[in-house]
């Protein structure tokens, strides 16, 4: 059914203040909740971040604008301050950090590959292929750590709808950041969905980097630690690779427009896709505040722009993401493109028996990785626990591993303390062997 966000009634700006009761609700039980809701949950945060973060831009940089109008960006980023709490606040106490960064990482990985499978533009469905992998590498990366440290296996969080296995290795995400700008859409001639699905993925990759920046310290164990700094440096490379993709030229009101629009999307995925009545209850609350910020949006952009917003936005909303697992599409790209590295200039991907030897990236992950490279030691550590790598996912991919691994694997710029396919292939066979003497002792 068409949905028109201009054309629904909303809540007006003037009716949305909250009690706190109301805006720290109670939280979700992490041992009963649906892992889709949780990631829902992580990335409505970072939306909320993102579009309370852009507000405070407007007024700072644009000049020419009624005091009315300026109250009323301020009055709207207050309110989705308040947001941004009750998504936040829906965690609870006693979910770990690393339980936490276990859900991060499926809406990383489930949310991109939607994205990938509904973008229009071929070359921004290769920019969201190629993130998708590493970012599929930091989930098995922090499984291992999960496991070792608080005894989580990864289908305790992520209740085997998304494959916990080797991905592209992290140490080769390490680049350039000049190799990470991408060439960025035309603000003419692109699809509202583009424009909605870019800001989606940029605004849970941002909330993602600043959750392993304020949290990665708080364990004492200095290879986890280490493990999340360099995770974090990696988020910091997809804020800029999908930043880039957004055109510059667009106004502060397209804008403005833009971001009111990929909130209303997002909110009304929500409210169809949760299973939790509580939690729905919630985002329906949501989505008719951000039809009443998206239509004082659009009457601000008529106003200074002299445009009709559905220029910008088109007539109805898009679907940035369906939460579902994308286990068949993520496994069929893993092993279709874990050797893929970013080319210069902004061209399409190239594998990295392609690239030249003076690629700017070697010299970056060199230099990282010159002591270690403490995401390679979360493998070489769970063998001393469990004689190899924790993964979940079928016995069919889980054979494939060491094959994967071979393919994501380059020859050139890696730690000392790299896990090779030899070594993985060593280790499974190892825990094997461990496993049928056990069976015979029972």
């Amino acid at each position: 059914m068409a949905f028109n966000p201009l054309e629904e009634k909303g809540i007006p700006l003037e009716k949305q203040m909250r009690n706190w009761h109301q805006i720290v609700g109670e939280p979700y039980n992490k041992t009963e909740v649906d892992c889709y809701t949780r990631t829902r949950q992580i990335l409505m945060n970072g939306i909320e971040v993102q579009a309370w973060g852009f507000k405070h831009q407007m007024n700072r940089f644009l000049a020419d604008i009624d005091y009315n109008d300026r109250a009323n960006i301020s009055r709207i980023g207050r309110i989705e301050n308040t947001q941004q709490m009750t998504a936040n606040w829906m965690g609870p106490a006693d979910q770990s950090v690393l339980e936490t960064t276990l859900g991060y990482e499926q809406v990383a990985v489930d949310l991109t590959a939607w994205l990938a499978q509904n973008e229009p533009d071929k070359y921004v469905k290769e920019t969201f292929d190629f993130g998708l992998l590493e970012d599929f590498d930091h989930l098995y990366r922090y499984a291992q750590f999960a496991y070792m440290t608080e005894g989580i296996e990864p289908d305790d969080i992520v209740q085997s709808k998304t494959d916990v296995i080797v991905g592209r290795p992290t140490q080769h995400h390490h680049n350039c950041n000049g190799l990470r700008l991408r060439k960025h859409y035309g603000k003419n001639n692109t699809s509202p969905q583009t424009k909605v699905n870019i800001l989606t993925v940029l605004s849970g990759e941002q909330q993602t980097h600043n959750f392993y920046a304020e949290h990665g310290f708080m364990y004492g164990d200095h290879v986890l630690r280490e493990t999340y700094a360099e995770i974090k440096d990696v988020e910091e490379e997809h804020v800029t690779m999908y930043e880039s993709l957004i055109d510059p030229n667009e106004t502060m009101w397209e804008k403005f427009l833009i971001h009111e629009f990929t909130e209303v999307c997002n909110y009304y995925t929500c409210y169809e896709d949760e299973v939790d009545e509580r939690i729905k209850k919630y985002w329906e609350v949501a989505l008719n505040m951000e039809i009443g910020h998206l239509q004082m949006a659009a009457e601000m952009f008529k106003k200074y722009e002299k445009r009709d917003p559905e220029e910008v936005i088109g007539k109805e909303i898009f679907i940035p993401c369906r939460f579902k697992s994308q286990k068949p599409y993520v496994q069929k790209i893993l092993e279709a493109e874990a050797n893929k590295r970013l080319a210069p200039e902004g061209e399409f991907y190239k594998s990295y028996e392609e690239i030249p030897n003076d690629w700017a990236s070697y010299k970056v992950q060199e230099k990282v990785a010159e002591i270690s490279a403490p995401s390679e030691n979360a493998i070489r550590l769970v063998e001393i626990y469990h004689d190899r790598d924790i993964v979940s996912a079928n016995e069919g991919l889980k054979r494939k591993e060491t094959e994967i691994l071979d393919k994501g694997l380059q020859r050139v710029a890696v730690a000392h303390n790299t896990v090779i396919p030899e070594d993985l292939e060593r280790m499974i066979e190892k825990h094997e062997s461990r496993k049928k003497e056990t069976e015979k002792l029972i």
